[in-house]
């Protein structure tokens, strides 16, 4: 098979991800071995190719939200079939059996992988996953529009959970990229107003056309407080800006796996028992939910296709801010 390969970090101008080929990979136990169609880029992934975030293993193939085709199943399987279609996201594999996990808490599992950092991950033809890991798809949503739902879309949704944002409430959304995409379309379905700072104007001016009540830049305060806010930003100033826009009691949740340092800010700004909420992974029942409530709603994703073999140009245009909406690698088929 193809396949995107890390061996070392750097600027997205290095070309740090090899196209090689690689054997077929083989199902294990329980695992299923899938054919890739799509796999979307994640600013995760940028900032795993460039060193940003630890890598975790050598050679790894990158790649957290991939759309394919089950082709084989490994002893134990049940569920599955060789023909169904299949979604891999960031969640990996976890214990199963410590306190998080046994309270539903299994994003925050000490023993937990992820797909792209511990195992190969959907940049590349093939790739397997743990059955129990892999999710059933909207048939209304083809491979290409669906692969963006598995990383931005998700983490989106848990990050709305983590915010307290109510029905109706007055939500801040913090950067506008392909991940506040899907999630401004949920706080719009709940009928909340949404109030949005970027430093892009046409990222404005998108906002405006799907609902925002008001949008403006990051040194911009919303005319009113707000119930709770999101940061999707890699930039620590944005939280602060984020804070500093919050009624008494509510919430900032940091939509960031990295993020640069906190700057110092005044205590008045997190007194009145305002909170600061970070946002880690997803677990399996927040990706069952949103995947349901995407086909309600219905979610829209806004997709820059690439294919396989521009898997850096892909990173180079994420990194430059120039990708519109989620940038999704597609395979040949074979």
């Amino acid at each position: 098979m193809k396949a995107l390969v890390l061996e070392r970090p750097g600027p997205p101008e290095t070309r740090p991800l090899e196209l090689r080929d690689q054997p077929d990979p083989s199902p294990g136990p329980d695992e299923l071995l899938l054919r890739v169609a799509a796999c979307a880029v994640c600013r995760t992934d940028l900032q795993i190719s460039t060193g940003d975030i630890e890598l975790h293993r050598h050679n790894v193939i990158p790649g957290h939200q991939a759309v394919g085709m089950v082709e084989a199943t490994g002893d134990g399987v049940t569920g599955w079939k060789v023909g169904d279609r299949a979604g891999v996201g960031w969640l990996a594999s976890t214990c199963g059996a410590c306190r998080f996990c046994r309270s539903g808490r299994e994003n925050l599992c000490p023993d937990a992988t992820f797909t792209g950092w511990d195992r190969d991950g959907g940049f590349a033809e093939r790739m397997t996953v743990r059955a129990d890991f892999a999710f059933r798809l909207p048939s209304s949503f083809d491979d290409v529009q669906a692969a963006p739902l598995l990383c931005g879309g998700i983490i989106g949704y848990r990050s709305l959970k983590r915010s307290g944002i109510e029905p109706g409430g007055r939500l801040g959304l913090y950067g506008f990229g392909a991940s506040a995409l899907q999630t401004i379309q949920v706080a719009r379905y709940w009928g909340c107003q949404i109030y949005v700072t970027s430093r892009s104007e046409r990222d404005q001016q998108r906002a405006l056309g799907l609902g925002a009540t008001w949008v403006g830049g990051y040194d911009d305060r919303p005319p009113v407080p707000l119930d709770a806010a999101v940061t999707f930003a890699p930039a620590g100033a944005v939280v602060v800006a984020a804070l500093a826009a919050l009624d008494r009691g509510a919430t900032v949740a940091i939509n960031a796996i990295h993020l640069d340092r906190i700057p110092e800010f005044p205590y008045g700004l997190l007194w009145w028992e305002r909170r600061l909420a970070s946002v880690a992974n997803f677990t399996r029942e927040d990706a069952r939910e949103y995947l349901d409530l995407a086909a309600a709603i219905p979610i829209r994703t806004t997709v820059e296709p690439f294919p396989l073999a521009d898997g850096n140009l892909a990173l180079q245009r994420l990194h430059e801010g120039h990708v519109d909406g989620a940038a999704v690698l597609t395979m040949a088929s074979r």
